[in-house]
């Protein structure tokens, strides 16, 4: 089109809106543009004849100049007359000026990609509905001839929740081009959703391709992301085109079996595999019995018995993405985005593995280090991964090993394993010891370019430091409290560390005056970088940076968003920084305060999960106790102030308990009667120890014990009148109270630590941790008269030890590992033997339900 130019001259205006409009006039009036894909741009417009808004697609031109008028507009005439509640109808179709375009309705709302973009994951029965109206509408497509060959969820509009399936035809009529459009390097479909004969090139697409991709969206609604992945659309469809199977269910355990059946059954390799109709792929997805070759979870929870036990879980699989050049995004806020992603599974991690203290990055981001576990080993095992290799590779002497982190030349891993503080080589050569002893929380050793090696003492409580040819460790900072990450700045005097006390801070620990500073609220991951900068995860997954002054020790107050969608958890994010600037982080729904999606579960004795409640995914839930009837489960909320609630199971209502203006600390006991719940609070300096009824009548609770020492999780005794606890100053002491005074009566040795106290259920005998061998480990002991004798249960290690409910056995901690000891109690405590169970990351250990 001619417009006047600045100057009263004439000249060519190549604004597409305006030479459409030129083109178009007395029919449509472009107003603006909604957006571009790969085939075409679409526009906004009024329909001038019947007073309407519409949306216009227009191919892109080198797709037209293939294609041609002709054909575009012979072959998309066969979808005019499609007509299907779930397909958008087709209003009008043309050639004008060289464009090749056709007018569907406009409608308000969003596309399916729209909506996994924000929520991630769907709720399976709404994304079961969405599948099965696209479902319904190729099926009425098929029945007329016609193949949509490009199904994707940008194609997929959601109107008033409804689905609409757009763009039938288009895939066709471009499709019509043949080799003329294999000739230009385009191609019909989107790579993520292409079945294995469009990724070859086949011309022969039929309606089990249709079949195929609604396969890929069901998936990617109930997953969060396609069933293959890879760096680059050839990576891609080289992994389409294997065909290696996938499963939702072991992505996500609230998927149905029969869905996960039906969706491997869509997604197989070869056509004659895949359903004959859509319609048979609705009705697999609504039929509770279908099934379609090895189903890869009932092969992992095959005759695992009735032992469960109750834990707090996240339900996704961990799948790693690394986001390379974190430093280069802290100019600007225009210069925001990942300079480079890629995705990285783990396929043989299952839910609940955590990788806050299980990865780490070579300083200059060449590979990785990661536990995963060794199929007949002990316990899990390190592995180095570089950087664009598909496989780690084992690091042998590193089993039961976590914490890694990298020396500053990236040529050596130091790591915790089984109470030592250890080193190795990452390429070849032995490990070696650096510290005996040494027991602690979350991924806290920080390797200093001086040679020094800072980490963890006593479960967090001590921040030591000690050279990397070893020696004694230097207590740097003592009693810092929950410290749950750690890192050393080259040249200060200080150290970030984050201390979790409920929720977590950012805090700076002075190694002078031997104190924490916390200068930010709800982090739970923290770097600092050599640019100036501290970049941290906040609790809700989000990550920011902010500029940090080492010399006056000052957070700039414009902190500046990165990227969101990194798995949290209660004093966990799991994401580690390299100083080159590149992230490795786990993908997961983060709720305020705490989690990739947790659901209360039962876990068989092999490790599985099963959902309690699959419908209710609650956020900041802590420590599950089930009650003695096992019909309903005490918890803890972790938030400004700390709550006791009752939930009734499986899909009952959850009551509030406790005082929400005192502080409660999880976990609660249940009498033996099942009808209170006790737990710990504290208030105005002092330690309780209370009583509430478990059905939320009582107003205050029943004070049982008041200290001005920090008090632990207290064991009842069976009969309720009397309770065993721990006392937090150190060393950390266990006593017993029998509810007829408040006087503190410490049972064992006052100048070791002892923690965890649990009485057997007959009260007869009583478990517990303790250091006085030099390594944390698990002892028995004759209750009340405890002086008598002990039984050490653990070896190599134990903490966190609870009872079976008829006493023959004892559930512990052991590294990562949880292990079963079983034992005889009449007449003398016996150790008959011990079992490992399975790897179960930092989720708490309950009291077995059954």
């Amino acid at each position: 089109s001619w417009t006047g130019s600045p100057g009263g001259g004439i000249e060519l205006s190549t604004d597409p809106i305006t030479r459409l409009n030129t083109a178009l006039e007395g029919r449509y009036r472009i107003e603006r543009e909604l957006g571009a894909g790969g085939m075409a741009t679409v526009y906004l417009a009024e329909d001038l004849k019947h007073d309407r808004q519409v949306a216009i697609k227009v191919l892109r031109p080198e797709l037209a100049a293939v294609v041609g008028g002709e054909r575009f507009l012979s072959e998309i005439k066969t979808t005019a007359n499609l007509q299907h509640p779930h397909i958008l109808p087709l209003f009008d179709s043309g050639e004008a000026d060289g464009f090749l375009f056709f007018v569907m309705p406009y409608i308000e709302g969003e596309t399916l990609a729209d909506r996994i973009a924000r929520d991630k994951q769907l709720p399976v029965d709404e994304a079961l509905g969405i599948a099965a109206s696209i479902s319904a509408a190729l099926q009425a497509a098929h029945e007329a001839g016609i193949v949509h060959r490009d199904i994707k969820p940008g194609n997929i509009l959601l109107s008033r929740g409804e689905p609409l399936v757009a763009d039938f035809g288009i895939a066709l009529a471009v499709g019509a081009g043949g080799t003329r459009l294999t000739e230009t390097g385009l191609s019909v479909g989107t790579p993520y959703y292409m079945s294995p004969e469009q990724a070859t090139g086949d011309q022969m697409v039929g309606p089990s391709a249709d079949i195929y991709a609604v396969g890929c969206v069901l998936y990617e609604m109930l997953v969060g992301e396609p069933p293959y992945l890879g760096n680059t659309a050839q990576a891609v469809l080289g992994k389409i085109i294997q065909g290696i199977p996938v499963s939702a269910t072991t992505a996500r355990q609230s998927v149905p079996p029969n869905v996960d059946a039906a969706i491997r059954r869509a997604l197989e390799k070869l056509p004659a595999d895949r359903f004959v109709r859509a319609a048979d792929f609705a009705a697999a997805l609504s039929d509770p019995s279908f099934r379609h070759g090895a189903d890869p979870v009932a092969e992992v929870a095959a005759d695992v018995g009735r032992w469960r036990m109750l834990a707090l879980a996240g339900m996704t699989v961990a799948v790693v993405a690394v986001v390379a050049g974190v430093t280069g995004l802290l100019g600007s806020r225009e210069r925001m985005q990942p300079v480079e992603r890629h995705q990285l599974a783990f396929p043989s991690l299952g839910p609940g593995w955590h990788w806050g203290a299980r990865m780490a990055l070579a300083p200059d981001g060449s590979g990785m280090v990661y536990s995963d576990g060794v199929e007949g080993g002990d316990g899990p095992s390190l592995y180095y991964r570089a950087r664009g290799d598909v496989d780690g590779v084992l690091l042998p002497g590193t089993e039961g090993a976590s914490d890694p982190a990298f020396s500053p030349d990236g040529s050596w891993i130091a790591f915790r394993q089984r109470g030592r503080l250890v080193k190795r080589p990452v390429r070849g050569g032995a490990p070696v010891t650096l510290a005996e002893g040494v027991d602690g929380g979350v991924s806290a050793i920080h390797w200093m370019n001086d040679g020094g090696i800072l980490f963890e003492l006593d479960d967090g409580d001590r921040l030591a430091r000690i050279t990397e040819d070893g020696g004694s460790p230097v207590d740097t900072l003592g009693d810092v409290g929950a410290m749950r990450w750690l890192q050393g700045i080259e040249g200060a005097d200080f150290a970030l560390v984050v201390g979790c006390f409920g929720g977590c801070s950012l805090g700076l620990a002075d190694f002078e005056t031997r104190q924490i500073d916390y200068i930010l609220d709800e982090v739970d991951r923290a770097w600092y970088l050599p640019s100036g900068h501290i970049v941290y995860v906040r609790s809700d997954g989000a990550v920011f940076a902010a500029p940090f002054d080492v010399e006056s020790r000052t957070l700039g107050s414009q902190a500046v968003p990165l990227f969101e969608g990194v798995r949290t958890a209660v004093a966990r994010a799991d994401m580690v920084l390299g100083q080159d600037g590149t992230v490795l982080f786990v993908r997961g729904n983060s709720g305020p305060g705490g989690g990739d999606t947790e659901y209360l579960t039962w876990v068989n004795r092999d490790g599985t999960f099963e959902a309690v409640d699959p419908a209710w995914a609650p956020d900041d839930l802590d420590a599950p106790s089930l009650s003695p009837d096992g019909g309903r489960v005490a918890l803890g909320v972790w938030n400004e102030v700390g709550e006791i609630w009752v939930k009734e199971l499986p899909d009952g209502p959850l009551t509030r308990i406790s005082d929400p203006g005192k502080p409660a600390m999880s976990p609660a006991r249940w009498t033996p009667d099942g009808r209170s719940v006790v737990y710990r609070r504290g208030n105005d300096g002092t330690s309780e120890i209370v009583k509430i009824r478990a059905d939320g009548s009582q107003g205050e609770p029943e004070v049982l014990f008041r200290s001005s020492v920090s008090l632990g999780l207290p064991s009842l005794t069976p009969d309720g009148e009397g309770f065993v606890y721990v006392t937090w100053n150190r060393p950390r002491d266990i006593g017993f109270a029998d509810g007829s005074s408040d006087s503190i009566n410490f049972v064992l040795e006052r100048e070791f630590n002892e923690t965890g106290p649990a009485l057997s259920p007959d009260g007869r005998w009583l478990a517990y941790a303790s250091d006085v061998t030099g390594d944390q480990e698990v002892f028995v002991r004759p209750f009340p008269n405890v002086g008598d004798s002990r039984v050490q249960v653990s070896v190599g290690g134990g903490s966190e030890v609870v009872w079976a409910r008829d006493g023959s056995e004892l559930f512990y901690r052991s590294g990562p590992m949880l292990m079963a000891a079983e034992v005889r109690t009449d007449p003398a405590f016996e150790v008959v033997e011990r079992t490992e169970l399975f790897e179960m990351g930092r989720d708490y250990i309950s009291r077995p339900g059954a």
